[in-house]
């Protein structure tokens, strides 16, 4: 059995997550997870698609969130979707 101090000592020297679930984004932002998969397939919210699974770029949520805060004002996530060439979401 793990002790906590193990586990610490663990998650201290874990790289961060590069990716989020849809799941965990719609859990920080305090929304369904549906919501945000309609977002995505609208192109109006960042994602990658690796063989049919959706995720998001902790990097793309981290600059969203930069942004809000030193404009102090409302951030479009359609602002971090790169324009799409070839196939869609």
């Amino acid at each position: 059995m793990r002790t906590l101090k193990k586990q610490t000592k663990e998650a201290a020297n874990a790289s961060p997550r590069q990716f989020h679930s849809v799941t965990e984004v719609a859990r920080m932002l305090g929304m369904s997870p549906m919501t945000v998969y309609r977002a995505i397939a609208a192109g109006e919210f960042p994602a990658v698609r690796i063989r049919g699974r959706l995720i998001v770029p902790a990097r793309a949520i981290e600059e969203m969130v930069e942004a809000a805060l030193a404009d102090q004002g409302l951030v479009d996530a359609a602002g971090w979707v790169p324009e799409q060439h070839g196939r869609g979401v």
